[in-house]
């Protein structure tokens, strides 16, 4: 049901294809068009994590929104991002062996190389999920949850979660073990897209915080070099949120909502199919078709690039 989403052109020649599907809803929440498979479940990965930061605001959380950013985040492992998750932790009298997210090294390559080169080893600190983690175990001392087994599919606190999740995106959803170690649960790209539109249009209450905390730290939600940084710095007042296997959605402050999915996993297409179906919805601007400019190299210079083909 995909259908070709990005070409590879090389010296004039398509060499190849990324397949996916996308779907853009209006204002009123209805589709306003659609490509490839925009009703099939998928597992949104890292996107999710808005709606879990929501579901533990419901569940008696309470982060300043720098925090409740950083909860949201596939963060980078830039210092801000390990002192804030240091933060979450204390603050619930917590140190960082609490955190059950798996140790790796920082998401941002140029960061991963230095503490490579510092010998540095992999933490569970500098994985990119640990603010997400924080804030879950931070959730179980604030509901007098046991800590154990925080991230199994079966504990409370997962279970609350994925009641919420359900509600948001209007579908029953599939568990999934992610990369981190914590449950992620399947949504359809219209569910997904859904459920952040509820999030963009809020106007008080706890999912006006978790979309307000995105929007003024979208350095916390990614890292100071991202491409989803620069995107959501582009736009005044959007919400957005990458997930692994080139998952991405944004949402603008009107309502109108883009989330797609490359089926092959290709990150280096993702944020070239996002910039074509915000361009599609006339936000055009050259800051945003910047961060969709994927180049294609040969001998040392460029000899081509990544281009939508919608």
């Amino acid at each position: 049901m995909s259908v070709p989403l990005v070409e590879i052109i090389r010296s004039g020649f398509v060499e190849g294809h990324h397949h996916g599907s996308v779907v853009a809803l209006a204002p009123d929440g209805s589709v306003e068009w659609s490509l490839g498979d925009a009703t099939g479940q998928i597992l949104p990965r890292s996107a999710n994590k808005p709606l879990q930061a929501l579901a533990m605001l419901g569940l008696g959380l309470d982060l300043e929104p720098e925090l409740l950013a950083l909860a949201c985040s596939s963060h980078s492992g830039e210092q801000i991002h390990l002192d804030g998750v240091r933060r979450i932790l204390s603050d619930a009298g917590l140190a960082e062996m609490a955190l059950g997210n798996v140790a790796d090294y920082p998401l941002a390559p140029e960061i991963r190389d230095a503490w490579i080169r510092d010998g540095r080893e992999p933490s569970k600190l500098g994985q990119c999920c640990s603010g997400k983690h924080a804030a879950m175990v931070a959730t179980c001392v604030e509901r007098d949850w046991q800590l154990s087994g925080y991230f199994e599919p079966d504990h409370p606190l997962q279970l609350s979660i994925q009641r919420r999740f359900e509600m948001l995106t209007g579908e029953p959803a599939q568990v999934a073990i992610d990369g981190c170690g914590a449950p992620v649960l399947s949504a359809s790209l219209v569910g997904l897209a859904r459920a952040y539109q509820l999030l963009a249009l809020a106007t008080d209450g706890d999912a006006w915080r978790v979309a307000e905390a995105i929007r003024r730290h979208p350095e916390m939600v990614s890292g100071t070099t991202r491409d989803e940084y620069r995107l959501l710095s582009a736009i005044p007042g959007a919400i957005g949120k990458f997930g692994a296997e080139a998952v991405y959605v944004v949402a603008l402050p009107d309502g109108r909502t883009v989330a797609l999915k490359i089926d092959d996993g290709a990150e280096r297409a993702r944020p070239v199919a996002m910039a074509a179906a915000l361009a599609r919805l006339g936000i055009d601007s050259e800051e945003v078709a910047a961060t969709g400019r994927a180049l294609v190299y040969g001998g040392g210079v460029v000899v081509g690039e990544l281009r939508a083909t919608f």
